[in-house]
């Protein structure tokens, strides 16, 4: 007779389905006050006590439901192993030089596929607060990492890293996190995020870490577009572009080949049994 593996919560089925009840919690509330506000001219949608209520309500109920599907203990699910503090450079600096090859991707997925105007403005709304930049940095650098990554590392990974090969729970991972953002023309940027964080989850088995590249990434986006008009006149913005090419994929390769170095785990040595 043949012996059926033990699955594990979440497999990739229920992983999406997690994430489509996280994403349809939220369209429960918004699809209506939208017709209200349609209708009667008003701005429930994007009032901030409805965004924090909302935002605050679906997110810890995911995170409970998924929590408690697991089976697992807190420091399984949301590990806080110890790492070399000294990642967090070439993590950093990875950002730098991978955001400029993205937007070259980015560039040849626009010709294809010519985002409409209403992405645009739903884009830079994402990094627009009612609270001005402090409350786009909130949003977007502090509390989107924390949610995202406890779900994303934390939740489904520890679940993908049971059921999967960790190649197939990496790609995974990065993948469901892509798509979870509703974006075609972000994709490519969220796809390689998702992988690195996934491949870091792997590697240090700390679900801070995650949060943190999650943020310095989020905070460099940030950064390019309300400092954008700066960084023109840097000394790098003025190099060709071949040149800035090169300059970009040096950087991420060595920042790659750095955190695999500081994320290598020591082999602890077997002592030779006794007679």
């Amino acid at each position: 007779m043949e012996e059926f593996r033990n699955r594990y919560y979440p497999t990739i089925l229920q992983s999406i389905h997690l994430i489509i009840l996280y994403i349809f919690i939220q369209t429960l509330v918004d699809f209506p006050l939208a017709l209200i506000d349609y209708y009667k001219g008003s701005d429930y949608l994007y009032h901030p006590a409805k965004k924090i209520i909302l935002g605050v309500g679906s997110t810890v109920f995911i995170l409970y439901y998924g929590f408690r599907k697991t089976g697992s203990r807190l420091k399984e699910v949301f590990p806080l192993k110890p790492f070399n503090l000294l990642t967090i450079l070439p993590l950093a600096l990875f950002f730098v030089g991978a955001h400029v090859l993205i937007g070259e991707v980015n560039t040849g997925v626009e010709k294809v596929l010519p985002p409409p105007a209403w992405f645009w403005e739903l884009f830079n709304n994402i990094f627009e607060s009612d609270f001005g930049l402090w409350g786009a940095f909130f949003k977007v650098v502090l509390v989107a990492p924390i949610v995202e990554e406890l779900i994303f590392r934390g939740v489904i990974m520890h679940g993908l890293m049971r059921n999967y090969s960790k190649v197939t729970a990496i790609l995974m991972s990065g993948l469901l996190f892509a798509l979870f953002h509703l974006n075609p023309w972000q994709f490519p940027a969220t796809f390689v995020l998702g992988i690195l964080l996934g491949w870091l989850m792997i590697r240090t088995r700390n679900i801070a870490l995650c949060i943190l590249g999650h943020a310095l990434n989020n905070g460099w986006v940030l950064l390019s577009i309300t400092l954008s008009q700066k960084f023109e006149s840097t000394a790098a913005m003025q190099m060709s572009k071949p040149e800035f090419l090169y300059l970009a994929t040096g950087l991420t390769l060595l920042s790659v080949a750095a955190m695999i170095l500081l994320t290598r785990r020591k082999k602890i040595a077997k002592t030779p049994a006794s007679a």
